[in-house]
């Protein structure tokens, strides 16, 4: 054969009819790997750890396999209003993502997801939780307090999933994770997946989990970051950053992008000055209120606007398959971060191009990441907006300049206050 066999369907792997009806009217009939590799010992009801980058199809990994067991499983105690599933993710942001993936799934099932995250009023939770719930999709720390207040009822949870689990560490909420295991105190599947297994989690895994399999997408061996995402870099100087950018974002072919920037000012900067230059920009960074990042956020999946300025922390969520671009406006802390910032594009068998601008002070950080990573590009080309080697690296037009049209605004808030802000 010249080619490989394509991956199993989900009907193949014997998911209940009324799920894959539903992915099929998504365009989703073959798995990725994990799926393939996850859902005949998900569906069995095995305790599992799934290993796989960010964008390798993690979510239908444990929501299908979740969504049957919930639907049609001997060993699942019929529903009757109280959670039968559990899922937790480190943000609000990832919360919305999955549920609303979850919600897709279900469609054709007679089942109730919600999603649960802190930031937003309890009422509306408290209420949806006594009308009935099937499958709670929730961060720790609202989890944890409904629970707490008794409000939120895990005793018949027959399926627990903790998901990015490596974020949840990074995010310190590995206590509040522990408090909400040790009140499953009843047999039941737990699935904890992870990009990277670093020890805490390891010891989570050993602690809670039932002779678990552990399912690796890819060799154990294999690059960190995904083969098809090219990677660009070079030396850029801080005050040519902005001019360079905005040259990329004219790049042939660019759709979706991500901007990360190391600091909440910068994000605010870089997206002030885009959109001063005619760009459709939102931002998402930690001084925005919820509010303002949701809109942000959700324009930028509905492609209201197709730039997004982030920080590392407010851009975890962002679950969106077709970005073509990544741009590192400022060099990231360690590899970790580079790894899972480019894992943005390139995603779910599409391919991506990651730009990292390294400034001259920020040269440091680059060889330690590419020391680390094995990327073999220790020492960068110092490049500026006006050299013909950046347009034709990135195939940006040759008459592409500064501005593109008229000012805009910034959709999701203004640059970040110089001054102290007064407590009320």
């Amino acid at each position: 054969m010249t080619s490989e066999s394509p991956r199993p369907t989900f009907t193949e792997l014997g998911v209940a009819v009324e799920i894959t009806d539903a992915l099929e009217a998504l365009g989703i009939t073959h798995t990725f790997a994990i799926q393939e590799y996850t859902l005949p010992i998900a569906l069995d009801g095995h305790d599992l750890i799934g290993q796989a980058r960010t964008g390798m199809g993690k979510t239908y990994g444990f929501g299908v396999p979740l969504l049957d067991r919930v639907f049609d499983s001997a060993d699942v105690e019929e529903i009757d209003g109280t959670p039968r599933a559990l899922v937790i993710v480190p943000t609000r942001e990832l919360a919305v993502q999955v549920g609303d993936d979850l919600q897709r799934a279900a469609v054709n099932l007679p089942l109730t997801v919600f999603t649960i995250y802190g930031g937003t009023p309890y009422e509306e939770q408290t209420e949806a939780l006594k009308s009935g719930v099937d499958v709670v999709v929730g961060t720790p720390g609202r989890l944890l307090d409904l629970q707490q207040r008794g409000t939120l009822e895990l005793d018949r949870v027959a399926i627990l999933v903790l998901d990015e689990a490596d974020e949840m560490l990074d995010l310190g909420f590995l206590p509040d994770i522990e408090k909400l295991m040790r009140t499953l105190t009843h047999r039941h599947q737990t699935m904890l997946f992870s990009a990277t297994m670093p020890g805490p989690i390891l010891t989570l895994a050993r602690s809670f989990l039932d002779r678990p399999v552990h399912i690796r997408a890819e060799a154990a061996d294999s690059s960190t970051t995904h083969a098809s995402t090219r990677q660009v870099v070079f030396q850029a100087h801080r005050m040519d950053k902005e001019a360079i950018t905005a040259r990329i974002l004219q790049a042939k072919g660019r759709g979706r992008t991500i901007i990360f920037a190391r600091t909440k000012r910068t994000a605010a900067q870089v997206a002030e000055d885009l959109a001063a230059r005619g760009f459709s920009v939102g931002s998402v960074h930690g001084d925005m209120g919820q509010p303002a990042r949701e809109r942000s956020l959700n324009a930028f999946r509905t492609g209201a606007i197709d730039i997004l300025v982030a920080t590392d922390v407010a851009a975890r969520g962002i679950d969106v398959d077709d970005v073509t671009h990544v741009i590192n406006y400022q060099t990231p802390d360690d590899p970790m971060t580079y790894v899972h910032r480019i894992g943005r594009t390139g995603r779910a068998g599409h391919e991506g191009i990651a730009v990292t601008l390294v400034g001259y002070d920020e040269l440091a950080k680059w060889t330690a990441i590419d020391q680390e990573l094995g990327l073999g590009q220790p020492d960068p080309p110092q490049w500026f907006s006006t050299s013909p080697e950046l347009y034709t690296a990135l195939s940006i037009p040759e008459g592409a300049g500064d501005r593109v049209g008229p000012s805009r605004k910034v959709l999701g808030g203004a640059a970040v206050r110089t001054s102290p802000r007064r407590r009320r």
